[in-house]
């Protein structure tokens, strides 16, 4: 194939299907090219010059306290990571069941995502967020009041600044009449609130939801990363309790593929970004009045959720991973995903309601060969295993509780890396853009 380093066989490719097609390409996941991220960076244990914990021995807690700011309930969950909003309508009731049935295994919390609640999730949720969404699909005061914190979502990292798409096949009855929505008909979710156009506005709004839950409920708010400075610091003089950051390796049921590839920026960005704004506004890792961050978007291993929380997170959220470990791309259905012309390990139209591990469907025949107590059993194992790395890690640097990592325990394998998480390069003191 005629091919440059500019004109790639995927760029020819893609200049083809365009043109044989006349749309843009939608696609599920979340960005594929090259970004530095967690894997950039290294952990420095602890030797002669810090004093190690003993694994079997010394206890290294993961507990951590979301909301107490304002709210009279804050969420105590049992470790630092949480499951990110998904919907109904992107996802299978079997797949929000087994959600639910795995973070509560693991004393941790779900997020509804678009679309509402489900009472196979709220049944099996210990915790629950409730997104209040641009869209305002599925919302209602009642929702509100049985949830146990409210996430209000001002972006999404695969695309910040756009609004999501639930394609008419999967939009059965149930999710046409949970949306308020015609039955088989597309669906975009609108990119921006109704009803407020600045942080002005998103002050009276959360007055509301708290009046709506007599100020019991953590208001968290949710922004893409693109420009986290700012937009966090908007978001606590609002009145968050919680800020959510979610970066552009953050996945997504639907959405054009140019929007995925071309806007944001990545989570290893984003994180020392939020920390600057909530260091500067005195609110960061206090007992008082502190505002937590959450960050989510590539989140996959203990070692991501350690080095996420040492740069200055309070805990993390999985989406895609979460998905991975119910089953999703199973080589047991290989046969199906190579009948869609894909593969196991391949699949990532998730948009079309096919998917043969019936997480990403509303197919009956498919959604039930998802067995929810199973993947909920499935979900747990691999947050337990999260939750452990992450400890381990925590040990060897001598910390007794996984949120007591902090910057000085890495350094980074690349300038970039080290440049965007504002960690010296490995081997030297020098952090690029620092003038130290």
């Amino acid at each position: 194939m005629r091919e440059s380093a500019t004109f790639n066989r995927n760029a020819i490719a893609e200049i083809q299907r365009a043109a044989r097609t006349g749309v843009y390409d939608i696609r599920g996941w979340g960005a594929k090219r090259p970004l530095p991220h967690f894997d950039d960076l290294l952990f420095l244990g602890a030797s002669m010059s810090r004093y190690p914990l003993e694994g079997y021995r010394e206890a290294c807690g993961t507990d951590v306290v979301l909301g107490g700011r304002n709210a009279a309930f804050p969420i105590h969950i049992d470790i630092p990571v949480t499951i990110a909003g998904m919907s109904f309508g992107a996802l299978s009731a079997q797949a929000k069941e087994a959600l639910g049935r795995g973070a509560s295994e693991m004393g941790t919390s779900t997020t509804t995502g678009d679309g509402g609640m489900t009472p196979e999730e709220r049944g099996q949720s210990k915790h629950l967020v409730y997104q209040y969404l641009p869209s305002r699909y599925g919302m209602n005061p009642d929702d509100l009041r049985r949830a146990d914190a409210i996430e209000i979502v001002l972006g999404q990292g695969a695309k910040p600044g756009g609004g999501g798409m639930l394609l008419g096949q999967k939009i059965n009855s149930r999710v046409a009449q949970m949306r308020t929505l015609p039955e088989g008909i597309d669906q975009r979710s609108a990119c921006r609130h109704p009803d407020w156009t600045g942080p002005d506005d998103l002050t009276i709004k959360i007055q509301e939801l708290r009046e709506i839950t007599d100020w019991e409920k953590p208001i968290y708010v949710k922004v893409g990363a693109s420009r986290t400075y700012y937009d966090v610091k908007l978001a606590v003089h609002a009145g968050a309790d919680v800020v959510v950051v979610d970066g552009m390796q953050g996945g997504t049921a639907a959405t054009q593929d140019v929007f995925i590839e071309n806007v944001g920026i990545p989570t290893l960005a984003a994180i020392p970004q939020a920390v600057q704004a909530l260091q500067e506004l005195g609110v960061h890792r206090i007992a008082e009045n502190g505002v937590q961050l959450i960050v989510s978007g590539g989140i996959r291993t203990g070692a991501d959720v350690a080095k996420a929380l040492a740069l200055g997170a309070d805990a993390v959220a999985i989406g895609t991973a979460a998905l991975i470990a119910l089953g999703d791309n199973d080589p047991r259905w290989s046969a199906d995903y190579e009948a869609l012309g894909s593969a196991a390990g391949f699949y990532d139209d998730f948009q079309d309601g096919r998917d043969p591990a019936g997480i990403t469907t509303q197919d009956p025949s498919l959604a039930a060969r998802l067995d929810p107590v199973e993947g909920g059993r499935r979900l747990a194992n691999y947050l337990r295993v999260l939750t452990m790395e992450a400890q381990t890690i925590a040990r060897a640097c001598g910390k007794a509780h996984v949120t007591h990592l902090e910057p000085e325990d890495l350094v980074a394998l690349t300038i970039e890396a080290a440049a965007m998480a504002r960690v010296p390069l490995a081997g030297t003191s020098w952090i690029p853009g620092s003038g130290l």
